[in-house]
């Protein structure tokens, strides 16, 4: 297995950093690695402490009386110079349940209320997002969305437009649009099942 020798900050920004780790690979070859961290300490590496806190909350939400629609954000991304599809999302404040950033983060971006549900901790854990360039996490959290949108409380920098999408509307974003890949999957599960949550019983 791998061994890291050394671990190098690269950047000391707000919401993301980049880290240096140099080891030895399984030949015990030099190798060099770099890791995007939201992480503002070295020690606080998930590298280092092998623990996995949330770094950020996604939400997976239905809106209506009869919860046929799913709670999207049309984003404006520097890394794509465009527009994606994706769940409302944001990250987790320090001494901050995700589950209290999750009903946080869907007024912030939407103006919206969310009242989560309770699930199962395999269903709502952080997992990692992209592993192969960083360490970031995120749970999951479930509901059920209600009240008008506005962008009143978006931030100066965020540039968001609420969808509240139909099953015929999800069909063509899946076709047509650019998605995250975390909130297809969940958009097939809606198009296909009459119960969306349906997977979250035990």
């Amino acid at each position: 297995m791998a061994v890291i020798k050394k671990i190098t900050k690269l950047t000391d920004n707000r919401f993301v950093n980049l880290y240096h780790l140099q080891g030895e690979n399984k030949r015990g070859n030099t190798s060099n690695y770099y890791v995007a961290s939201r992480s503002k300490r070295l020690e606080d590496l998930k590298c280092k402490t092998h623990e996995n806190p949330a770094d950020g909350v996604i939400i997976y939400s239905l809106y209506g009386e009869k919860r046929d629609r799913v709670v999207l954000v049309r984003q404006y991304r520097y890394a794509i110079d465009g527009y994606i599809y994706e769940f409302p999302a944001g990250l987790v404040d320090e001494g901050e349940d995700f589950r209290q950033a999750a009903v946080r983060e869907m007024h912030e971006e939407t103006g919206l209320d969310l009242e989560p549900i309770p699930v199962g901790d395999g269903y709502e854990k952080p997992y990692f997002t992209t592993i192969g360039m960083t360490d970031e996490s995120c749970a999951t959290v479930y509901g059920y969305a209600s009240g008008e949108i506005t962008r009143n409380y978006q931030e100066e920098n965020e540039e968001i437009e609420v969808v509240l999408a139909d099953r015929p509307e999800v069909r063509r974003i899946l076709k047509e649009e650019r998605v995250s890949i975390m909130c297809s999957y969940q958009l097939m599960h809606f198009l296909k099942n009459e119960e969306p949550f349906y997977f979250l019983e035990p």
